[in-house]
């Protein structure tokens, strides 16, 4: 289910995701509040959002500092999704860059692909600001733009636009630096020119010459656009993990963003419990299963010896980087706001479910239980776990039922619930703060029993499809929590992502009994 509450009034990019957990939609936003809930308060949508609006099942989102910088997030995640919903209404392509060619006398040129040598600036969201900048660079500069140089001078040359190599009226040395320094004002290093500029401007002004003054104007303000940071898709060469934490109440919450080539493709959350070494045993774990980045950003330094192992994983040296100001420490604040938004957030659904099932304590832990066969075959369980309010899925379990035949959804609870808590109890690992049960009264009761008779004393709550009735043991109706109220929209969500498991699973087992077993010869 999709909790709207849980969405801050903050730009950034949001992603639809069916029942499967596909994305199948990216979308940006000035204000994620206000912009996804639009999706769920209309009712005059045209046949293509009327679709997609029917088979969304939840969503991520990922904050953002500017609206800037969740236009060109959105182009990156549509590229690397590319959700069913975006690739006719969107060109992943649209945005294009500013190329300074690899040739003996440089031409500057707007491109959308960066196939050729040479340097590129950009991307550009704004077409409009990319073409003022393209010819503020290009007029001051008097670059050539001709693919291929004339033998006599052009037009442009004669009006002043260009330089005039074609027929040497500038020198190979003196053309070089005239692309260095148009170089530098696209790489955002324009403070001198716009300086200059903007006197001009106000000369114009001062003599009346309103209309040249306003184009004037115009092209210095889209000079101080290449000023501004663009977080999200920086020209680089190295990849980037930048890891941020907020340690509350004995919990650690954890935001992890990959950044591949200064592009941020995808952000990672944990939550896990609190402990002294809690950041070296995360590194250690997280990258003995995945690559080290070249450059790991943190809001705290490393002992030299686990640095050194992270570069005897990587087989280069990992450089890790504590930022006091700029643009990583920027990026290093926007991982913390998402962590402060994301996980937050869940804490109120959290503090709202207690609240209303008056539960003694947070219920930090849930975990979640599902039937699912078809006609009575391939018969499984699942079990999810959401930890902090959110799925924890490397504490999931699927359960093949071993001592049901047949349709008996209830014998069929018992056993998974029989099987997961006497293995707790025998490895000696906590408990969790909530059990829920996707059914009625019936499996609610056969999961009471089970238990009773494991002697344990848990929280267990069960909830009934239809009219998402939620059940307590020993009452024989329902809580008075309607079913879309907050308290119950979250219990939904986690029983959605319980029945989502369980029917994976089932399709697993139904695909593998399909194929014809080999005789042995």
């Amino acid at each position: 289910m999709i909790d709207l509450e849980a969405l801050p009034h903050l730009p950034g990019c949001y992603l639809f995701k069916n029942e499967e957990g596909t994305v199948i939609y990216v979308g940006k936003a000035k204000d994620l509040k206000k912009r996804v809930s639009s999706y769920f308060q209309k009712r005059d949508h045209d046949p293509k959002t009327a679709s997609l609006v029917q088979v969304v099942r939840s969503l991520d989102f990922i904050v953002t500092n500017t609206e800037v910088e969740a236009f060109l997030l959105e182009n990156t995640l549509i590229k690397k999704h590319w959700p069913r919903y975006n690739i006719v209404l969107k060109d992943s392509k649209r945005y294009a860059c500013i190329h300074l060619t690899d040739e003996k006398f440089p031409r500057i040129r707007i491109t959308r692909k960066k196939v050729d040598n040479g340097s590129f600036f950009g991307p550009f969201v704004s077409a409009k600001e990319r073409d003022y900048i393209f010819e503020v660079v290009r007029k001051t500069f008097q670059l050539r733009t001709c693919k291929q140089m004339p033998k006599r001078a052009c037009l442009r040359y004669h009006i002043a636009a260009c330089s005039g190599p074609c027929i040497g009226a500038i020198s190979t040395e003196d053309y070089a630096d005239k692309v260095k320094k148009a170089a530098s004002v696209l790489k955002g290093n324009s403070k001198e020119l716009i300086e200059s500029m903007e006197k001009e401007m106000r000369e114009l002004a001062s003599r009346q010459q309103f209309e040249q003054a306003m184009a004037l104007r115009d092209e210095i303000a889209a000079l101080e656009y290449l000023q501004e940071k663009q977080n999200m898709e920086r020209q680089k060469k190295n990849n980037e993990d930048i890891l941020n934490y907020i340690v509350r109440d004995d919990t650690v919450y954890l935001m992890l963003f990959k950044v591949y080539k200064g592009t941020l493709e995808d952000k990672q959350d944990y939550v896990f419990p609190f402990g002294e070494n809690f950041l070296e045993e995360f590194l250690v774990q997280y990258y003995s299963e995945n690559e080290p980045p070249e450059e790991l950003i943190l809001p705290e330094p490393l002992e030299e010896s686990l640095t050194d192992f992270l570069s005897h994983l990587k087989g280069v040296k990992v450089k890790v980087t504590v930022p006091k100001q700029g643009e990583k420490k920027e990026l290093l604040d926007l991982a913390l706001k998402n962590v402060e938004i994301g996980f937050f957030g869940d804490r109120k659904k959290l503090e709202v479910l207690q609240s209303k099932l008056s539960l003694p304590k947070l219920p930090n832990v849930i975990e979640c239980f599902d039937i699912s066969h078809l006609s009575g075959t391939s018969t499984v369980g699942s079990m999810v776990q959401f930890r902090g309010g959110r799925p924890d899925k490397h504490n999931y379990r699927r359960f093949k039922i071993e001592s049901v035949e047949g349709i008996d959804d209830f014998a069929s609870i018992a056993e998974v619930v029989r099987r997961r808590y006497s293995r707790l109890l025998e490895d000696k690992h906590d408990l969790p703060d909530l059990i829920i049960i996707d059914g009625g009264k019936g499996q609610l009761s056969s999961a009471f029993q089970e238990l009773r008779n494991l002697k344990i004393r848990v929280p267990l709550i069960s909830i009934a499809k239809r009219e998402e009735e939620i059940y307590v043991p020993g009452i024989k109706s329902p809580l008075p929590i309607k079913k879309d109220e907050k308290a119950s929209l979250f219990v939904q969500e986690i029983r959605d992502e319980a029945h989502r498991f369980a029917i994976s699973y089932n399709r697993l087992l139904r695909q593998k009994s399909l194929i014809p077993k080999i005789p042995d010869t």
